[in-house]
């Protein structure tokens, strides 16, 4: 059995594969960027109005307006003499010999005289490159993309992008008293919602998902499943980790050849956790109750698969802040997890969160990880949002 801070070096020490593919920037939402690329463009790529107004030669007021506009898009490259401005347009090209841009309502015309106020050189005019110079980096390598990143890239004119192909994840349950939530029930038997969990939350991170229906509570059987899913890079088994008679999935494993990363961890809920490979799988054993199973997932299997994915910041992102405790009690004899809400200003724990519970799981939006020799809440503590991650390792532990 290994601590928290030991199983979390052992998936951040792990070598992951870095298969790579070309698929259309439209479609990279929340890939992984392959290689850095830098610009091909200065952006502006030519210097250009930022307001609809007059584009001026000179900045003294009375300068002589002449009869023609200037407007985005146009290829005519226009020149100003002494003493002239020209109409022009938001984001056209400002002409030859412009040393400023005067907005259009600081402007009165008199006959065909411009008059306006003092303006200072080089106003309301974007200069080439000054939002992005030619050959500077745009995005770095294992970088996430979001909608802001897709849009840099295409105004680089950049249609394709190399980037990490999705890390194939297997979600497997045991147990014959599971059944999914479109199957009638029994009265000794349970609906699913550990797998669901665990789909959609793999789905959330990127992942290419699987689900294999529950196996029945034999060896042989288990065996044949998870052999199924040996083309995984991972697969996440919940339920059957257990002592019980009929929990077979640890000798199921060992059959198949699997080496321990680590086997349990210290920890309250969820000390089941397990983690271990067989060939280039990885296995995840998590515990069958699903707030333990949550907890675990989001502490330990959420940082494999974003590793997985090649992701930069896989590490878990820690907030500081203020308990709203309410006279929280810590009962425990390991280190443990106390799932609550943060609000932005205050982490308050949830007040059920029993480890066969599901009803707080919708409720949670953070985790404490509290050392066992804590016998009260601080005032001030460091919190996991589950929502964040980080590409700088800090100690979870408070």
């Amino acid at each position: 059995m290994v601590k928290i801070d030991e199983a979390l070096e052992t998936i951040y020490q792990q070598i992951t594969k870095k298969r790579v593919e070309i698929i259309p920037l439209q479609e990279s939402i929340n890939r992984v960027i392959a290689r850095e690329y830098r610009a091909k463009l200065n952006l502006p790529s030519f210097d250009n109005s930022a307001m609809d107004g007059y584009a001026l030669s000179c900045l003294s007021s009375g300068v002589r307006l002449r009869d023609e506009t200037i407007y985005a898009g146009d290829d005519k490259e226009y020149s100003l003499y002494d003493d002239e401005a020209i109409r022009i347009m938001t984001g056209a090209r400002v002409p030859f010999g412009c040393v400023a841009v005067i907005p259009q309502e600081k402007v009165n015309i008199d006959s065909d005289r411009l008059v306006f106020d003092e303006i200072k050189a080089g106003a309301n005019i974007r200069k080439i490159g000054e939002d992005v110079l030619k050959d500077s980096k745009l995005i770095s390598k294992g970088k996430k993309l979001n909608g802001y990143d897709i849009a840099l890239l295409a105004s680089q004119g950049i249609g394709y992008v190399e980037v990490y192909q999705k890390p194939k994840v297997t979600i497997l349950s045991s147990g014959e008293e599971l059944k999914a939530f479109y199957e009638s029930i029994l009265s000794h038997q349970i609906y699913n919602s550990n797998t669901p969990m665990f789909y959609a939350r793999a789905k959330e991170l990127g992942a290419d998902v699987t689900f294999l229906n529950s196996s029945k509570d034999n060896e042989e059987s288990l065996k044949e499943a998870i052999s199924m899913a040996l083309t995984s890079d991972l697969i996440i088994t919940t339920g059957g980790a257990s002592v019980g008679d009929k929990d077979f999935t640890i000798s199921a494993l060992k059959a198949l050849g699997m080496e321990f990363l680590f086997h349990k961890v210290d920890i309250k809920p969820g000390k089941p956790t397990s983690l271990g490979k067989i060939q280039d799988t990885f296995i995840a054993i998590l515990a069958g109750n699903p707030l333990a199973a949550m907890v675990n997932f989001e502490l330990f299997i959420r940082p494999l698969i974003l590793k997985l994915s090649n992701d930069s910041f896989f590490y878990h992102q820690l907030i500081e802040t203020k308990v709203a405790s309410d006279g929280y009690k810590i009962k425990r004899a390991r280190d443990g997890v106390i799932l609550g809400f943060w609000n932005g200003r205050f982490f308050k724990p949830l007040s059920k969160q029993d480890p066969f519970m599901i009803s707080p799981l919708s409720l949670g939006n953070a985790m404490l990880v509290l050392k066992s020799s804590k016998e009260e809440l601080n005032e001030s503590v460091k919190i996991i949002h589950l929502e964040l991650q980080s590409d700088i390792f800090e100690d979870i532990l408070n």
